[in-house]
């Protein structure tokens, strides 16, 4: 099969075509015929070897962490999905490739499109977990950095739709995406506390950081302290006092299934740039920028 593989840390240019050996299915798992795999930052980070303290990559390795597509094998045990069955979920393996294993997944939504499905497992865990670990409510405000991309794009709306009110930090580029999100958009960089405050005179109550670009400071600031702070993307956050979450521990396929409903039908938004395959390593040039629009998706054929 062909899957785009890395077997040397570096930068994109260590990613290419292969055509390697299609997986077979454990116990539980099932495999499934790709047609859209998901790009994250954090696929970036374990490709340069950045993350080898605390994700060990064995190589060659193939990136991706979620995919959209039809079910093609069974592994002993399984009986919640049938082959035929479309599906979108958490790779075993890497998704960057025409077949993957799979564990945890839900059932695809006849009105969803593949590259919207795939916008929603990682992004959609890692929005709810925070928001849940802030323990966000109504009538509160809510920071948030960087909220433009994919994880950003379903916080907003998940956060309005528990009732928050949420200030979002993004560049120029994205201030009406953000306002049509439901957000209430600023500008990052120079000047945010001033900013946050003019529109907040009684304070945030949490504040959420995607960004990982030097705003923890004044989220510490505003916050007054470091309490109801949660970053994904700063390794300074230990040193800071704040919390750093890191997903994948509790995925939910019924929860999945919820989500790509309201997606299919209109309640929850998901914006993506789609890319083929072959072109992964300009993908994730994209998304190691930081400067994105919503999803990354790769189309397999």
């Amino acid at each position: 099969m062909k899957a785009i593989l890395f077997d040397r840390f570096g930068g994109t240019d260590v990613l290419h075509e292969a055509d390697i050996e299609v997986p077979q299915p454990g116990p539980g798992q099932i495999r499934v015929r790709v047609r859209a795999a998901g790009l994250n930052a954090l696929d970036g980070k374990i490709r340069s070897g950045a993350m080898e303290a605390v994700f060990p990559t064995p190589l060659p390795a193939v990136p991706g962490a979620e995919l959209a597509g039809v079910v093609d094998a069974l592994g002993e045990g399984v009986q919640d999905v049938q082959v035929g069955d479309e599906v979108l979920g958490w790779s075993d393996t890497g998704s960057y490739a025409e077949y993957a294993l799979a564990t945890t997944v839900a059932p695809k939504p006849a009105g969803l499109d593949w590259q919207h499905a795939v916008a929603l497992p990682v992004a959609g865990e890692t929005a709810e977990r925070v928001l849940d670990l802030l323990g966000v409510a109504a009538g509160e405000t809510v920071l948030m950095h960087g909220a433009a991309g994919a994880v950003g794009t379903l916080a907003v709306q998940l956060a309005t739709a528990r009732g928050a009110r949420v200030i979002a930090t993004a560049g120029p580029a994205n201030q009406d995406y953000l306002t049509s999100l439901g957000a209430t958009a600023t500008l990052y960089g120079e000047g945010l506390v001033e900013r946050v405050r003019a529109l907040a005179p009684d304070g945030v109550d949490a504040v959420f950081d995607l960004a990982g670009k030097g705003a923890l400071e004044d989220s510490i600031t505003l916050r007054g302290g470091t309490e109801r702070i949660v970053t994904i993307a700063d390794f300074r956050a230990h040193q800071l006092g704040v919390t750093f979450s890191s997903g994948g521990q509790d995925r939910s396929a019924g929860r999945l299934a919820e989500l790509a409903q309201d997606a299919a039908n209109g309640k929850l938004v998901t914006t993506v740039t789609a890319y083929p395959l072959d072109r992964a390593a300009t993908a994730q040039q994209v998304s190691d920028a930081g400067h994105g629009r919503g999803k990354l998706v790769l189309i397999v054929d």
